[in-house]
């Protein structure tokens, strides 16, 4: 029985031996299998947000690929969420959170969607975690601090979090604004995942016409 792995190996021998042009059943491409793999997660994430009861804390967007956790407790203001993005409110302290997306028409940089947000807000003061990321604090002149996170998709789309609370109460709302931005995750759209099941890239070892 010495010789069972060299049987195992015949077909493949024989396959390659006889030099056979014709394609072979199409293998998934590296974008494909990672296509695939967001739909599951979002998939996985969608159910468990159906699963739980009407207050809950996570919020996914499938259509524009991001999800978020919510502060316990915290309510959302329907009338200023939409399709692109949620705007949840602690009915108690004035602080607020705002999560959305936006479509970069101008295909800025990350750096320039940041530069246009320090001319909005003072003391615009953060980083930059790679090419894809930024993490910073900044204040509106109204007396609130402003702690935000930006992520830039693969199509160049950003999604931004701003979490907005009264600066006298930063001890107490700090690590929540730290926890919510954390747990920001941005994942192939909707469309996109579609698009690219839709349209699967040739296999490698596809003849040519």
């Amino acid at each position: 029985m010495k010789h069972a792995p060299l049987a195992a190996c015949l077909p493949f021998l024989l396959l390659v031996g006889c030099g056979r042009t014709e394609p072979v059943a199409d293998m998934p491409t590296q974008e494909e299998l990672a296509a695939a793999a967001n739909a599951a997660a979002a998939e996985a994430i969608a159910n468990q947000q159906a699963d739980e009861t009407p207050d809950s804390r996570n919020y996914v967007n499938l259509e524009r690929g991001f999800s978020v956790t919510l502060p316990e407790g915290w309510m959302m203001d329907k009338g200023a969420s939409n399709a692109d993005g949620i705007v949840y409110e602690d009915p108690g302290a004035g602080a607020d959170v705002r999560v959305f997306w936006q479509k970069n028409g101008k295909d800025q940089t990350l750096q320039q969607t940041v530069e246009s947000l320090s001319s909005s807000a003072e003391g615009v003061d953060g980083d930059f975690v790679g090419d894809n990321e930024y993490r910073g604090t900044a204040n509106d002149g109204e007396g609130n601090n402003v702690a935000l996170r930006l992520l830039k998709q693969s199509d160049g789309s950003i999604v931004t979090a701003t979490f907005v609370y009264p600066e006298m109460l930063s001890e107490q709302y700090q690590g929540i604004a730290e926890k919510l931005l954390d747990s920001l995750r941005v994942f192939a759209p909707r469309q996109e995942i579609e698009g690219n099941a839709a349209a699967p890239a040739p296999a490698a070892n596809a003849a040519q016409p």
